[in-house]
């Protein structure tokens, strides 16, 4: 049986300190992981039904098949595997900007194991997903490749930060240098903690072609309230 507490890893990173924690959870009986970026909690394994339906949805919009795919923020991983389990998908960039999270997949200490790193069609890179999006793209082997999505779940919402570097991303001078790296008819995902707001939903039609909201809703195991966060999705003009 695990502990009821147990720190599996902590270190410092440019934006403080990440630790990565597992708990038992005694009414479920079950272990529960958690990240934390100082006090912040960024991911837990107990609620991953908006990090799958942001995959699920990001594919499920693309045309075509042998899909490139972006994933912007690693975490436990539960959009890069959702992501992966559609068939059409041939290869998948994964950006995160702390090592310890890639290390953590590629040693299999999560839930999931290595099923991310471990996949043929995955690369995980270590990089700065928003320097990125305003520079030379994603791929560091190939300056200006474009996918057909770019998908991101790094900020709690648009508007609620984890630190002040991304925050002309969000703004309409940043998607538009983010769409740059999108083929005709791509697709750009955004995961949101929060409930759908329409001013992002604006800024994201000033840009893209198309821009709607999947509202996504799920109940606390242990007390049953219910909580509602939101994917956001835009098509890029074709």
């Amino acid at each position: 049986m695990h502990k009821l507490f147990e720190e599996l890893d902590y270190c410092p990173t440019p934006i403080g300190p990440l630790s990565l924690r597992r708990r038992l959870d005694p009414a479920l009986k079950q272990d529960v992981y958690e990240i934390l970026l100082g006090d912040d909690y960024l991911m837990t394994s107990l609620f991953t039904d908006s990090e799958v339906a942001l995959g699920k949805e990001g594919v499920k919009a693309c045309n075509g098949d042998k899909l490139d795919i972006v994933v912007g923020g690693l975490g436990l991983g539960y959009t890069a595997e959702a992501v992966l389990a559609a068939q059409k998908v041939a290869n998948l960039l994964v950006v995160d900007y702390l090592a310890p999270v890639i290390e953590w997949h590629q040693s299999g200490i999560l839930p999931m194991g290595t099923t991310v790193a471990n996949d043929p069609r995955t690369r995980l890179i270590e990089g700065d997903f928003f320097a990125m999006a305003k520079g030379d793209g994603f791929d560091p082997a190939h300056n200006g490749r474009t996918f057909d999505a770019i998908l991101a779940d790094i900020d709690h919402a648009p508007d609620n930060l984890l630190d002040a570097r991304s925050d002309s991303f969000y703004q309409p001078d940043g998607l538009g240098k983010l769409a740059r790296f999108l083929k005709p008819g791509g697709i750009f995902g955004l995961w949101s903690n929060e409930t759908t707001d329409q001013r992002f939903l604006d800024r994201l039609g000033t840009t893209f072609a198309a821009a709607w909201a999947e509202p996504v809703q799920f109940n606390n195991p242990i007390s049953g309230q219910a909580f509602h966060q939101t994917v956001y999705l835009a098509r890029k003009e074709i």
